[in-house]
């Protein structure tokens, strides 16, 4: 398998594109059905930020999705133009304090981290940001 790549326009309704994409990248490389579950899920919810924060729910920006495969591990990078992000700044919710008010949102850091074994955020040259997910296969 060698890398793939998806560039998709900034709506939320072109995420199901992107979960198959990644679905069908993570299967191919092996991963059992749950993991690739929790895989979906991590780049589903990066997209998500980047559309609705980054973006600011700008349809005539873009996204792009690279599926890398290592040896031992799948990496997904999600590229974006919009505002820099410091995950830094993000603080680890209270989930009893979260469900006992009912809030809504708020949880794609805390998911994507919880989800996968790694998870960075780095800006890039050219005014680009990156999320940068990792899964190892087997752990």
């Amino acid at each position: 398998m060698g890398t793939k790549t998806l560039k998709i326009d900034s709506r939320t309704d072109r995420l199901i594109v992107v979960r198959q994409f990644v679905s069908d990248a993570a299967r191919e490389f092996g991963f059992a059905e749950d993991d690739i579950s929790k895989i979906s899920l991590a780049v589903d919810e990066a997209c998500t930020n980047v559309i609705k924060h980054a973006y600011g729910f700008d349809k005539s920006k873009t996204l792009k999705i690279t599926v890398v495969p290592g040896k031992d591990r799948l990496e997904i990078l999600i590229t974006d133009t919009g505002k820099q992000f410091d995950p830094d700044k993000v603080s680890t919710p209270d989930m009893k304090e979260y469900l006992t008010h009912y809030r809504k949102g708020g949880l794609g850091v805390y998911l994507m981290k919880k989800l996968m074994d790694e998870v960075d955020y780095q800006p890039l040259p050219g005014g680009k940001n990156e999320v940068r997910l990792v899964k190892y296969l087997g752990r």
